[in-house]
Parts: C-alpha cells; sequence; structure tokens
C-alpha cells in the first residue's frame, strides 16, 4: 500500500502528469463550451510556459509552422474568390444542377471537394468551399450547420483518395521504403478512398439532420423579420412604384446609338428611356458598367432601362433607335442584383443641391447612377422627377453597379447614405477581377500538385497575384483571416511537443504493445486504428503517422505479417480526423461559419469514425495481403 502511494505521489511530480491533466482539462472545456476556444488555446500554451515544462520556444512553435501560414493565406484565397464573385458563381452552378435539392447539393459539394482534394491541399479547398456552401445555404434557405460539416468530412476523405493527398501518406510510403519494403504508388489507397466516400456521403446525408438547429434558425428569421435595418430590393421596388418600369433592350448593330455616348443621345430627356447599366461581352466574359454620360454604345450592348412609358410608345422608340426588347426575369433587374443595385440617399443639411433639380446637378454625369425614385415625406414623386427642385429631407432612390453606390458613399458630401438593401452584402466588389481570382487560384493549384514550390510558397504567391489584379485590397485580406482559428491551431500544436518530452509518447507505446499480445489479426488492426485516431484527434495528423507509423511496421514484423497493411491502417486512421474541431485544420476551418460547438463534431465524427475502421479493418488486408 505504501509503495502505491509512494508510486502515485512520485507520478503526480512528473511532467507527464500535468501535461495529461491539461490535455484533460482542455477537452473539457471544448465540450462545455463556456469559454472560447482560442482563449483555452492561450490558457494551454501560458501553462506550458509557467511551468517550465515547453520553453517558450517551443509553447510558439506553432507560429512558425508552415501550415499555420498556409492556412491564414488560404483565408485570403478564399476571400478573393468571394470578392470576385466566383464562389457566387461556384454556388450558382450547384444549385442550378441540383435544383432545389439539398441532397443533391450535398453529393456534388462532396464529390466536387473530395476530387480536387485528391491532388492538392484539402485544407485549401475546404478554404475556398467555404463561402460557396455559406452562398448556397443562403440561396436555398437553409441552416450553413447542414453542409459545413459535409464540406470538412469530405475535405479529410480526400485525404485517402492518393498518394499526395495528404502528409501522412507520404509519411507511410517513407517509413515502408525506409523498412527495406515496396512503397505505395500514386492510387494505392484510391480503392479504401473511393469505399469510404460512398459510405460518407450516404452517412451524412442521415447525420446532417442531428446538425440542423431548428431554434437558432428561426430566431435568426424572427430577428431578420422585425428588424427595420434588414429589408431587401423587393421592398424598395414596391416602395417607390417601381412594378413594371423595368426593360431590357438589345443594341443591333444597325442601330443609330451604336459609337454614340449616352450624354449625346440623351435618352432619359428626349426618349424617356433611362438607362441603369449595360452589359457586354468583354474578353470571352460578361461585365456590367455603370451609365455614365461618356459610355460609348456598342453594337450587342444589352441595356437595363428604367421606363414609365406605355407600350405602344416604348415599341416605337425601340424601332426608330434600333434597340430589340428581351424579356426580362425577376422583378426590376431582382436578377442582376449581384452587379446592379440601388440605394436611398437624402440631402445632407445645407447642401449645394438643395433648390437645384437632377437635371441642373447633372447627377449622372457626376456620380455615375440613376435617379429612379423621389421621396418626400409620404409622397413618391414620379412625374416630371428630373425636373424637381431638390429639398432638405428629400429622399433619393439611386440605382446602378454596386462599385458606385458604394464609390458615392464615401466620396459624397452633399448626400449620405440611407439605407441599403441585404443584395448590397452579397454583390462582390470586384465582380470584373473574377478571370484573375480564377488564374491566381489556378496558379497555385499547379505548383501545389508539381510541388516546384511549397505549399505555403504556391498559396503566397496566389496571394500577391489577387494583389496585383485588384481581386483584394489589403484591408479585406486581413480582415479575411479568422484569427480565432489561427490561435486555436497555434495553442493545440504544443501538446505533440510535450508528450514526446515527457514520455507520453513511449508509455502509451509500451501500453499498446502489450495490449496486442494474442490477438487476432484484425483486432491488432483495430487497436492500432483506435490509437491512431485516438492520438491524431488532440495532435497533428502529420506528427500522430510519423510517430505511430515506426511502431505499426515494428508490430507487423514481429507477428510475421506484410508491413503494407499496417501502414495503411495507420495512414487511413490519421486522416479519419472526424471526432473533434481540433483534429484537423479542416474541421477548424467550418467551426465559426456553421457555428458549429465542440460536441457537434463528437456526435457526428464517433459513429462515422467507427465505420471508417470497420471498413478499412476488413477491406485494407483484401487490397493488400497480409
Amino acid at each position: 500500500m505504501q509503495s502505491l502511494l509512494a508510486f502515485v505521489l512520485d507520478f503526480l511530480q512528473q511532467p507527464l502528469f500535468w501535461v495529461m491533466a491539461l490535455l484533460v482539462f482542455a477537452i473539457w472545456q471544448f465540450i462545455q463550451n463556456k469559454l472560447r476556444m482560442d482563449v483555452v488555446a492561450l490558457i494551454v500554451m501560458l501553462f506550458f510556459s509557467l511551468t517550465g515544462i515547453l520553453s517558450v520556444k517551443e509553447v510558439l512553435a506553432g507560429l512558425s509552422d508552415p501550415n499555420v501560414v498556409l492556412i491564414a493565406l488560404l483565408f485570403i484565397v478564399g476571400e478573393g474568390l468571394v470578392r470576385t464573385g466566383v464562389a457566387n458563381q461556384v454556388s450558382d452552378w450547384l444549385m442550378r444542377v441540383s435544383g432545389a435539392s439539398e441532397t443533391k447539393v450535398l453529393v456534388l459539394l462532396m464529390l466536387s471537394i473530395t476530387g480536387l482534394g485528391s491532388f492538392m491541399s484539402s485544407t485549401g479547398i475546404v478554404a475556398i468551399f467555404i463561402p460557396v456552401v455559406l452562398a448556397i445555404c443562403s440561396g436555398m434557405g437553409i441552416s450553413p450547420r447542414r453542409l459545413m460539416m459535409p464540406l470538412s468530412v469530405a475535405g479529410l476523405i480526400s485525404g485517402m483518395m492518393t498518394l499526395i493527398a495528404t502528409p501522412p501518406n507520404l509519411v507511410a510510403h517513407s517509413e515502408l521504403v525506409k523498412a527495406g519494403f515496396e512503397g505505395f504508388n500514386f492510387f494505392s489507397f484510391t480503392p479504401i478512398g473511393l469505399i469510404i466516400l460512398v459510405m460518407g456521403i450516404g452517412y451524412m446525408l442521415v447525420a446532417r439532420r442531428w446538425l440542423d438547429n431548428s431554434e437558432q434558425n428561426n430566431g435568426e428569421q424572427n430577428t431578420s423579420q422585425i428588424s427595420p435595418q434588414k429589408f431587401s430590393m423587393t421592398h424598395l421596388i414596391e416602395e417607390y412604384q417601381l412594378q413594371g418600369r423595368a426593360k431590357m433592350l438589345l443594341v443591333e448593330p444597325d442601330s443609330i446609338c451604336v459609337g454614340k455616348t449616352i450624354g449625346q443621345l440623351n435618352l432619359r430627356v428626349e426618349h424617356g428611356l433611362n438607362i441603369v447599366a449595360i452589359q457586354r461581352n468583354k474578353h470571352f466574359r460578361k461585365i456590367t458598367v455603370s451609365a455614365s454620360v461618356n459610355e460609348v454604345f456598342q453594337a450587342k450592348d444589352i441595356l437595363l432601362l428604367d421606363t414609365a412609358l406605355d407600350n405602344e410608345f416604348y415599341q416605337q422608340r425601340c424601332e426608330e433607335l434600333g434597340l430589340r426588347p428581351i424579356t426580362l426575369k425577376g422583378e426590376y433587374f431582382s436578377s442582376h442584383s449581384k452587379s446592379v443595385g440601388m440605394a436611398e440617399i437624402s440631402v445632407m443639411p445645407e447642401a449645394e443641391c438643395i433648390g437645384k433639380t437632377i437635371k441642373e446637378l447633372k447627377f449622372r454625369s457626376k456620380y455615375h447612377l440613376s435617379i429612379v425614385g423621389l421621396k418626400r415625406g409620404d409622397e413618391i414623386i414620379q412625374q416630371d422627377l428630373i425636373d424637381t427642385p431638390l429639398k432638405f429631407g428629400d429622399i433619393l432612390l439611386v440605382m446602378g453597379v454596386w462599385q458606385q453606390i458604394r464609390q458615392m458613399d464615401n466620396d459624397n458630401r452633399d448626400f449620405f447614405l440611407l439605407r441599403s438593401p441585404e443584395e448590397s452584402k452579397k454583390a462582390p466588389p470586384a465582380l470584373s477581377q473574377a478571370p484573375h481570382a480564377l488564374f491566381s487560384v489556378f496558379t497555385m493549384v499547379v505548383l501545389m500538385i508539381t510541388g516546384i514550390v511549397p505549399n505555403v510558397m504556391a498559396a503566397l504567391i496566389a496571394c500577391l497575384m489577387l494583389g496585383k489584379f485588384r481581386c483584394v485590397d489589403m484591408k479585406s485580406a486581413y480582415d479575411s483571416i479568422h484569427m480565432p482559428s489561427i490561435i486555436l491551431i497555434v495553442g493545440m500544436m504544443p501538446f505533440s511537443i510535450a508528450l514526446q518530452k515527457t514520455g507520453g509518447v513511449d508509455l502509451t507505446v509500451r501500453l499498446l504493445l502489450d495490449v496486442m499480445q494474442g490477438l487476432d489479426v484484425h483486432f491488432v488492426l483495430i487497436v492500432l486504428f483506435v490509437f491512431t485516431a485516438i492520438l491524431s484527434a488532440f495532435i497533428s495528423n502529420t506528427a500522430t503517422a510519423i510517430l505511430v507509423m515506426p511502431i505499426a511496421i515494428a508490430i507487423a514484423n514481429q507477428l510475421g505479417y506484410s508491413a503494407a497493411p499496417f501502414a495503411m491502417i495507420v495512414a487511413v486512421s490519421a486522416s479519419a480526423a472526424f471526432i473533434t474541431p481540433v483534429s484537423s485544420p479542416v474541421n477548424t476551418m467550418v467551426l465559426a461559419p456553421a457555428g458549429y460547438k465542440f460536441v457537434d463534431f463528437v456526435k457526428v465524427g464517433v459513429p462515422f469514425t467507427v465505420l471508417v475502421m470497420l471498413v478499412s479493418v476488413f477491406v485494407i488486408p483484401m487490397l493488400f495481403p497480409l
């Protein structure tokens, strides 16, 4: 009894005890969700430093880790795709192909993520697709919680598809070759990866229902309904009585408008046609340009205009000018809300514009926007709008490309922005730069696949290209980096160093070998899978593979079996990091956008990890004979 007590007292004084106690504390705090996860991570770092278990350099090692820098850079890449509208276009494609079916969206999303992640960083793919998923959820009116988890699961499964998909696969190959065995080829992982992918899609179709927080969604909807600040273009259209006034016209090649400017033709005054914006094809893409007075009409331009003319006069004007009417989808350009929008502005006190008409102000010439409505008190003025003198308190409804609306709000002294519709938040501020954003991302992917430069340098090159092409500016780039996620990853990294430094890894290995004695080979593989999965739930899966792979090969040699299936089990288990949000950067990245809690990953991840384990333990020995 005394010897046992002495052993316990001695163990309590060992650094390993405090490392394990801190690990339990961190896990418990994650489960409780009372402290923010990044705060817990900072507490972990502080504890390791103050107790002397790790040096300051070891505690802060994560700040110099290339993967941490890579994650930060990939947030910027994702922001570039949002600001240029690429994310919205991908989401539109997914929604168009899948219709209104959430099931089809989920299947196509997971297939896309896994396919791309097979050849490049899964972290990068998930970072790129997070804004896409948010756009899809917004468009379909569903909670991001239902699709963000499938996104991260697909990202992790992509690591099981090819040799280069994730570092643990390369570690497995390297250790096999180092031990004198034949290594894996490029597609050795593909068969088991495809099986797990099919199983993962089926599982997530069921598990998504566990993640939907209906109370939270209802609360958000109720808030949006009662908030006076949240309204759409539809509300403005109804309030200013603009229904039926929107038209679209195609400029015919023989039109008298070709080669002339908007100012020269004076279409609003002389013909009653108020041009809001112009769409045209440029370099194999469709762009939207502002209707400024100096804009020159080109053949095949599509004119978006506001007019109060009756149908007979409208048709007559079109024939005179050589313009062909086009059927307009949606109500008053609502289908064009990603490029063209509207906002309410009000006259500043003592502004020089008071007492002057819109025509006298040369509003279009100065701001490249069109005034389509005027509200004075409770009265909506439509007749002789451009000839009405402005008064203090007047509210004007302006329309044009979003970029000009934003610029007017920033640079104007006579008017101030009163209200913007919800569509303004979804309008890409750098829509015309979409091809450059795609080229930047393509360059990054090629560099990552070929390995010409390290992944982090490939991402840095892409970020610099996005800046050069004005897809992002410095403010949006820095704002896009989700620092709580970065701090969480950096703060949890010291556990890997501490467990090795205090002998925790060696102790676990000895216990593992004792447990495996006399077991059937399938049970041995199960124990190996479980041990790897538990370890990778709290430390880097790359570090886990490096630590466990030599053990797996040694166990295979001791039992007289081929090392390949043992190495494959460890690689698959290291990638099956579904259990906690800190087990992989892929999980951490979807944590905040979806509003997940620690327990959400446990609830969904544990059953799926068990399924992956059972399939792997019985399928891998068939693919790689023992």
